[in-house]
């Protein structure tokens, strides 16, 4: 029976302009010369946490089992927040702990956490400002070879879980957020179509809605051409997440939505507020 070659992903806010993704590769294939690498991606919004926790669990899980994530979106690099390796039923996931990893972590039923503390697997020289390459990717490479999630370093049983995880059933009311803005100005929330029959709604059914002021009544649609071109719908698009879109339009623009943006629903409405809540 053929081995297949390790694979490690990589999403980030480094973007491509500067060497930072070439030194994260060069050091993988230094260590796991056989590492297969793909990138996922290094577009995340800068310092967004949120943007990338929803990108990384969108891709993760149509990746093989034993797969190697690393995410490193981590504006906190260089303070005492922890290094982690998350094992879970299928995947590994490495990066800081700041929430990045978790949305997708948990899907998957999470195992064990680790913090990286074992100076064996990091570089010899570890900079206050880039942890990707001199720990993140260090430790997914050594993880690559075989080396064992807890030979890295104690387990951590208090791992940051922002507020973005998961939405809050009040009731007859969801309280969630915009989770992410895709590139097609789809407003996509993080509430889940099974969060929805909680609170008794189906698909097809009309919501009256209200979003940032204005009340829309709005069916929650199958499909994005069940609305005229230009008008607003509801839709459970393909991250299994609530959208608010325009059927080839940008709903986030017509609607001025952010990520952050406070979602409320029941049974009679949805409302988008201004109201950023706190990250995690």
């Amino acid at each position: 029976m053929l081995m297949r070659m390790p694979i490690i992903t990589l999403l980030s806010d480094f973007g491509l302009k500067d060497p930072y993704v070439a030194e994260i590769k060069a050091v993988i294939l230094s260590i796991c010369p056989n590492a297969i690498i793909v990138d996922i991606s290094h577009e995340v919004r800068k310092f967004d946490t949120r943007m990338g926790a929803f990108i990384l669990a969108q891709a993760a899980q149509y990746f093989p089992e034993g797969t190697i994530h690393v995410a490193v979106v981590d504006p906190g690099v260089g303070t005492e927040r922890r290094p982690i390796i998350v094992e879970t039923s299928r995947s590994l996931y490495v990066g800081p702990d700041n929430g990045v990893l978790m949305l997708s972590a948990l899907k998957e039923e999470i195992h064990h956490i680790y913090k990286i503390a074992n100076p064996k697997y990091m570089l010899k020289r570890i900079s206050r400002t880039f942890h990707g390459r001199d720990i993140f990717s260090c430790s997914a490479a050594h993880l690559a070879n075989g080396v064992p999630p807890h030979e890295f370093g104690p387990e951590v049983d208090n791992p940051i879980m922002p507020e973005y995880i998961k939405p809050r059933v009040e009731g007859d009311e969801i309280v969630g957020e915009v989770i992410h803005i895709d590139d097609f100005g789809n407003i996509i929330t993080n509430i889940s179509l099974l969060d929805l029959k909680k609170i008794g709604i189906q698909e097809g059914e009309t919501l009256q809605v209200r979003l940032k002021g204005k009340i829309l009544s709005l069916r929650l649609c199958s499909a994005y051409g069940e609305a005229p071109q230009g008008e607003p719908l509801f839709i459970i698009g393909s991250s299994d997440f609530l959208e608010v879109a325009i059927n080839q339009g940008n709903a986030a623009k017509a609607y001025d939505a952010k990520t952050g943006d406070l979602v409320k629903v029941d049974s009679f409405s949805l409302a988008i507020s201004d109201k950023k809540k706190k990250n995690g």
